[in-house]
């Protein structure tokens, strides 16, 4: 199966004492209970509840690698510092590369978990026969959002970005930054808008263009490839044609995303 380095990732060792709590009260993650060779997906929100970094977040022996967008590792080394006060932990970037195969997670890699149909990931050494490109055409066509691409920093919420679908928020852990907007989303069905794949014809639409239904916005078009791009889209005004620029496009739900999680707020109890 295709194997191929993300160059786009780049890693963050956390270690020390204090390493784990540090992380769980700030991550959406459960951290604490995260053993030696265990992968988890979460994230560090702002304290309104937007999304600054998403994460891949891994036990170690001695602490914990987080893996991060590469061009976001040095704000989050210093986001983190700026929390650090007085608990000890070491925080340092790792030089580490990070690869991924799909479709299935080969021996030696770590199940992707937001769901098992994006493959594993590696972190060291490894031999690559596909490009990042490869697998960007993969994750699109699973219909999961790369938040690094998707959701500038500090504009989304990770409902959102379907992070309550892809196990990227431990609504069971208590306090964490941004933890009382993202429990009162989830809690009272008030998501009006998350992201799905749309399918078309030809080149991808610009970043930012606009989804319509009619004369009516509809949602917005996030980044993507020929034939497929992930779109920001309003729940309440799926249903009928939809276009951009002009163009029909098709709104596809995902296997892992339920008929329930794509519905529009007043028909989902």
């Amino acid at each position: 199966m295709p194997v191929a380095r993300l160059s786009s990732r780049a890693l963050i060792a956390v270690t020390g004492a204090d390493a784990r709590p540090f992380l769980h009260n700030l991550l959406t993650q459960d951290v604490e209970g995260l053993a030696p060779g265990e992968l988890r997906f979460g994230a560090l929100l702002s304290p309104p509840g937007r999304l600054l970094f998403d994460l891949f977040i891994l036990g170690t022996e001695d602490g914990v690698l987080l893996d991060v967008a590469a061009d976001r590792r040095d704000a989050l080394l210093q986001r983190l510092s700026m929390y650090r006060l007085r608990a000890k932990v070491q925080i340092a970037a790792d030089d580490r590369a990070v690869f991924a195969a799909w479709p299935e997670t080969p021996a030696g890699f770590l199940a992707d978990p937001r769901t098992p149909l994006l493959g594993g990931r590696f972190y060291g050494e490894a031999t690559a026969d596909a490009t990042e490109a490869d697998y960007d055409v993969h994750r699109l066509a699973v219909g999961v959002p790369d938040p690094a691409t998707d959701a500038p920093a500090d504009k989304t919420y990770p409902i959102e970005a379907d992070f309550d679908l892809l196990n990227g928020v431990d609504f069971a852990k208590g306090c964490f930054v941004g933890q009382e907007t993202t429990s009162r989303m989830k809690r009272r069905g008030t998501i009006k808008s998350r992201m799905a794949p749309l399918d078309f014809d030809g080149p991808p639409p610009p970043f930012g263009a606009e989804v319509l239904k009619g004369d009516l916005r509809a949602g917005q078009v996030l980044s993507g490839r020929d034939g497929s791009a992930m779109a920001l889209l309003r729940l309440d005004r799926l249903d009928g044609d939809l276009t951009v620029d002009g163009r029909p496009v098709r709104v596809r739900r995902p296997a892992w995303m339920s008929a329930e999680a794509f519905a529009p707020p007043e028909n989902r109890f």
